[in-house]
């Protein structure tokens, strides 16, 4: 039995008919370039979320560049933010003339250690940036709770959280503003980029859009030197489209996340994920931890299970950010888990048979080393 890691065909083939109609009427009627589409979708999300605003944009790197920039940061600042995360999280503070300042994660949630962050900021700090990784929120009381009484800007990345919760409250109102990421194989995914900027502020999304569209609000009307970084037409008809079922997405991948926990109990050296007591986890991907990844990896690659490693290097440690001087010493935790991470096939579609399937793989391994 074959099964990747992610199967956007199989989604794709309960909700062919109604994307179909979405994409062919976008092309029906030429609006490829913002339009009533990207409108629409813009307002569904914003109100999905909770918040006064949403502003698509053409991924989500570049919606945390712009939050970034938006909210005044720039060259010598610096932004706090979590050591284990994909690049674009810090590369787009690098991108402001910022610089990233790193925190390592808990051990529990694989997200940032609320309990380091005072110890990291200076009197450059200007913001922090917490990645609501896998799909479950960071611990954010406290980080709100640093940033008012150190006046400081909060930018949650929800690149992986698409309607996940903290203390029964969405993502995405939270901060000053909240980033997300339409790639495909995210739970909310378009069939090619996208991204969008939340936010509750009038005055910041207003610079938000602005700076997206060339400094422009309207046609010619540069005010500020912006960047080219739209949601298409087609993306935002998708969207739209995905978004009637994104609830029963989300609860299918945690009831198959609750799945694996029990199969998994018990079994080797393996460590199931931690959710923590406060949020709804919508689990964008489900990542285990053992000393035998990469032996693992091969032994399911050989019997037909993709795997993937979220991540395999930690951010401080690539190349782009070498020259800041981190080492495991500083950052234990995210240091050990690069080594040990392994992510198993997640989608809403798995069924249970296939979960069960891939744990007894887990054990046959186990059991025969």
């Amino acid at each position: 039995m074959d099964i990747p890691l992610a199967d956007l065909k199989v989604q794709y083939t309960t909700i062919k008919r109604e994307v179909d109609d979405a994409i062919q009427s976008v092309i029906d009627e030429t609006a490829f370039v913002k339009g009533r589409y990207v409108k629409a979708f813009e307002e569904s999300f914003a109100k999905k979320n909770g918040v006064n605003h949403c502003v698509g944009v053409a991924n989500g790197t570049d919606a945390i560049y712009i939050s970034l920039r938006a909210l005044g940061i720039g060259k010598g600042d610096e932004v706090i933010t979590t050591a284990f995360s994909w690049i674009s999280t810090a590369e787009t503070i690098q991108q402001t003339g910022a610089s990233p300042v790193f925190v390592d994660i808990h051990p529990d949630t694989y997200n940032i250690d609320v309990s380091k962050i005072e110890e990291r900021i200076t009197l450059k700090t200007k913001a922090i940036l917490p990645v609501h990784l896998y799909g479950q929120p960071a611990d954010m009381a406290p980080i709100v709770d640093i940033c008012e009484r150190y006046d400081l800007k909060l930018i949650e990345d929800s690149a992986q959280a698409h309607f996940a919760e903290y203390n029964g409250q969405m993502v995405g109102n939270l901060g000053d503003a909240a980033t997300f990421s339409f790639y495909p194989g995210k739970n909310l995914g378009a069939y090619g980029d996208g991204g969008a900027v939340v936010t509750n502020d009038d005055k910041l999304a207003e610079t938000v859009r602005r700076i997206a569209n060339h400094g422009a609000l309207g046609k010619h009307d540069h005010e500020i030197g912006g960047v080219n970084s739209r949601l298409d037409g087609i993306q935002a008809a998708v969207l739209s489209v995905k978004l009637k079922y994104i609830d029963q997405w989300n609860d299918d991948r945690l009831k198959n996340a609750k799945i694996y926990n029990e199969a998994l109990s018990g079994i080797g050296d393996i460590e199931t994920p931690g959710i923590h007591p406060a949020v709804k986890h919508i689990f964008h991907v489900y990542t285990i931890r053992t000393s035998r990844r990469d032996p693992l990896c091969d032994f399911l690659s050989e019997n037909g299970i993709s795997t993937g490693i979220h991540y395999p290097v930690a951010m401080p440690f690539l190349p782009p950010f070498k020259e800041l001087g981190y080492t495991s010493e500083k950052l234990p935790v995210a240091s050990d888990y690069q080594n040990r991470i392994l992510s198993l096939p997640m989608y809403p579609e798995l069924t249970e048979d296939q979960i069960q399937h891939v744990c007894d793989l887990i054990k046959t391994f186990f059991r025969k080393r």
